[in-house]
């Protein structure tokens, strides 16, 4: 037993080296995970900040077109140049049976002359003065759509001055007539969960998704290296003449992958809680508050998730022929990880039963999302616990049993 154990981790460790001598793959396994996340705060909200100060700066041509005898509102004028809208008035079709019918003008917003159309008609009503409007625009054109978002500001602000006015011939001020019923103080104070409690409740609907991607896809490219890969490239059977059965040859390559895509998902969440520590103020996203059991029980429920898909993995991989075949059969066998995962996200875990537990890899998701909670079920823990160990097994032997084949190890000549 000892001599067994010593040898699956000789060949581990061989495999183990063999991957780390790649600077490649160093930068795949740690680099990658640790500032994914990181850059993904830091330089998408940068990114869209600058995309959308350039489209500020733009002037942007807007047509109004308004009712003959109707005369474009004073109070429109100075809003438009503020948001450098060149404007130009034009008499509105009469035959129109609605402002929102594009007609003839389609094609004009279509070639960017205009970039917007307003349609103005007065109306009669009880208000102290009252407009229909429609506002034309083409959303594949952004543009187009940077001058719809102008002009809808525009309107907002010139309704709520017309509402002010309105109100104020009855002697009514805004907050009196369109909000009688109000809340008293601070609404955010009513809630009684924590800064702690809100983020791991947020973290617990996606970290389970993001696991169970990268853990499959990771695992994908040592899985093909270490079977169809040596096949090809014809140095399996200088393995099999080495001391270790093919047993644990397996067990070896096993470990070596496990580790792999266990360190890479680990680094990913490292980089993940970097992120919402440091880089999301801690007055809008804070970090949960776990327990020493907690930690333990995410941490055991990702490293056993990456065991499973590990076997898995590493089974379907020996199976194939080529490396081509492996990953044309390995690809389409990530979704088969992933919706399981993304359906768990949205179990109800108040009153779950206890078979969600035992289900394979919604167990193990489900795990996660009670560990970021700070949920401590002991018997949750022990069925996905033993569940989990029985499917690594059950995975584990069957790839032991497609390792004894000798068409599925003897090199392609």
């Amino acid at each position: 037993m000892r001599n067994g154990l010593s040898r699956v981790w000789t060949v581990a460790s061989k495999e183990l080296l063999d991957f780390i001598r790649d600077w490649r793959t160093l930068v795949a396994l740690v680099l990658i995970p640790l500032l994914i996340f990181p850059l993904f705060f830091i330089a998408l909200p940068i990114f869209l900040q600058g995309e959308m100060s350039e489209l500020d700066y733009y002037d942007l041509n807007l047509e109004i077109q308004i009712a003959e005898g109707d005369e474009v509102p004073e109070q429109l004028i100075q809003p438009f140049i503020d948001n450098n809208l060149n404007y130009t008035v034009v008499n509105l079709d009469s035959e129109l049976a609605n402002l929102s019918v594009s007609g003839s003008d389609a094609s004009r917003l279509r070639e960017g002359d205009p970039h917007v159309i307003l349609r103005l008609q007065q109306t009669e009503t009880n208000s102290s003065e009252s407009w229909n409007y429609a506002i034309l625009y083409d959303a594949t054109s952004e543009l187009s759509s940077e001058g719809n978002s102008r002009m809808r500001e525009v309107i907002f602000d010139w309704e709520q001055e017309i509402i002010g006015l309105t109100l104020a011939d009855v002697n009514l001020t805004k907050e009196e007539a369109l909000d009688p019923i109000h809340w008293d103080g601070d609404s955010s104070k009513a809630n009684v969960a924590t800064s702690a409690q809100s983020a791991g409740f947020a973290l617990s609907m996606f970290i389970p998704m993001i696991v169970a991607i990268w853990t499959a896809t990771s695992a994908i490219q040592p899985s093909i290296d270490l079977t169809a890969g040596e096949r090809e490239r014809g140095t399996m059977e200088a393995l099999l003449c080495t001391p270790a059965n093919r047993v644990e040859l397996l067990y070896g390559k096993w470990v070596a992958v496990g580790v792999v895509a266990g360190t890479s998902v680990l680094f990913q969440l490292a980089g993940l809680l970097f992120a919402v520590a440091f880089l999301i103020p801690s007055d809008i996203f804070g970090m949960p508050t776990l327990s020493i059991w907690s930690m333990a029980s995410l941490l055991l429920s990702v490293l056993l998730f990456a065991v499973f898909v590990v076997a898995v993995e590493l089974a379907l991989a020996v199976r194939a022929h080529s490396v081509k075949e492996a990953g044309t059969v390995l690809g389409p066998i990530v979704i088969a990880f992933i919706v399981p995962a993304m359906f768990a996200q949205f179990v109800n875990l108040e009153g779950i039963e206890w078979w969600w537990f035992v289900a394979p890899i919604f167990n193990v998701c489900l795990a996660m999302r009670e560990a970021l909670l700070n949920v401590t079920d002991l018997s949750h823990i022990a069925l996905w616990l033993s569940s989990s160990l029985f499917y690594a097994f059950v995975a584990v032997t069957w790839a032991a049993r497609q390792f004894q084949r000798e068409d599925l190890v003897e090199s392609i000549s």
